[in-house]
């Protein structure tokens, strides 16, 4: 999953060059570049952070679970998930004052504080209502985005329609000046964390179903639900890549004549994004499913010891990333193209696993994640041994 969100982010720093109007990917390049672009948009843009959101909303109702089992208070619970929230809100904020605008986690901090407010403690029914609500009101936005290019196209065009990134938003890589890039990430950041967060309705569906889904223990108990996962991986993610495959199609130039309505595909990568994010999470339930009882091996020990340093892992990619690809660091953003920025994402994910596993082998948590509970866990240390292995998205 940490790879798949360092393949989303790292186009963001091919700057230098005209970008596609709903997106970070360029219009230009080789045919090694226009493959690269087509998987990306296909399968993991607008997919990672609905995947991520469900995996936050399910870790935090675990959390809320496990402290009843130990005998916390409710009250105290529930100060205790508000208080993790708000943290995640200041890693956010410091995380994109020094590196990364595009930062996650104050979007799910605020989201978090929201949700767990008004739902966490609310029945099954009421959590699958008002993710029924968002979920249509982001169908409704795909069909009025698509319903507009459409009468853009039989109309015979007319004025072009701004799309896809605004300056400012990509200001951040470009800029020489890191003062100028750190003020053009502020300016960023809050606009993600309110429009991601709560706006956007992709990341509080996920966070409901992940609460609804951590109820019944889905990914905990995966041969239990086998049967819900097969459906939901194979719907969900057939769904993504249906709806995010003419896009892709359409910004490579197989499919020509929409120049002039890219940016409808906006409105459809969110909602599709959304089943494919929750199918994703399916799928690795799955497989999960098959690697009960059976040793992990080297890869799966590996994979396992990012998933207890999450965060640190997440975080880490930007302390590889920024500097090397930005403008005010070693500029590398422009001299790489898409398809040897991917082979560089691949590469910083595979330093992150590295770091995780010699943190592993000498028996320590990721600093980020540690340094999270002893925020949280603040009336009493250490955290207890069953949060210690908590798996969530964000430590």
């Amino acid at each position: 999953m940490l790879l798949l969100i360092v393949l989303a982010n790292t186009p963001f720093y091919l700057y230098g060059r005209a970008h596609s109007e709903a997106g970070f990917h360029p219009v230009d390049g080789s045919v090694a570049d226009k493959i690269v672009q087509a998987v990306l948009i296909t399968g993991v843009d607008m997919r990672v952070y609905p995947m991520f959101a469900f995996l936050f909303g399910y870790g935090l109702a675990v959390i809320h679970r496990r402290q009843g089992a130990a005998g916390v208070a409710e009250p105290e619970a529930f100060r205790l998930l508000q208080r993790r929230n708000l943290w995640l809100l200041v890693f956010g904020f410091v995380h994109a004052l020094l590196l990364w605008g595009g930062d996650i986690l104050g979007a799910y901090g605020l989201c978090g504080l929201v949700l767990v407010w008004l739902f966490l403690r609310r029945a099954d029914r009421t959590l699958l209502i008002w993710a029924g609500i968002g979920t249509a009101l982001l169908l409704l936005f795909a069909v009025f985005s698509a319903l507009g290019a459409v009468a853009v196209l039989t109309s015979g065009g007319g004025a072009q329609v701004a799309g896809g990134m605004p300056d400012f938003m990509t200001a951040s890589a470009s800029a020489e000046n890191p003062l100028a890039a750190a003020g053009s990430r502020l300016v960023l950041w809050p606009m993600l964390v309110v429009g991601q967060g709560l706006l956007g309705m992709a990341v509080p569906v996920a966070v409901l179903l992940g609460f609804w889904s951590a109820r019944r223990m889905l990914l905990e108990r995966p041969g239990e639900h086998r049967r819900l996962l097969w459906i939901v991986a194979v719907g969900g993610i057939a769904i993504g890549w249906a709806g995010g495959l003419p896009h892709a199609l359409a910004h490579i130039g197989v499919i020509s004549g929409l120049d002039q309505v890219m940016w409808a595909f906006s409105g459809t990568q969110v909602a599709t994004g959304l089943a494919c994010g929750v199918g994703y999470v399916a799928l690795f339930g799955l497989i999960g499913d098959r690697l009960t009882g059976r040793p992990l091996g080297p890869v799966g020990s590996a994979v396992s010891a990012v998933g207890k340093r999450s965060m640190t892992s997440y975080l880490g990619q930007s302390v590889l990333c920024a500097p090397l690809l930005a403008a005010w660091g070693f500029g590398l953003g422009a001299v790489l193209d898409s398809a040897t920025m991917a082979l560089f994402a691949v590469a910083v994910w595979l330093v992150t696993v590295a770091f995780a596993v010699w943190l592993e082998r000498r028996g320590k948590p990721g600093p980020a994640e540690s340094l999270l509970r002893r925020l949280v866990y603040r009336e009493r240390q250490p955290a207890p041994a069953h949060e210690a292995s908590d798996r969530t998205p964000t430590g």
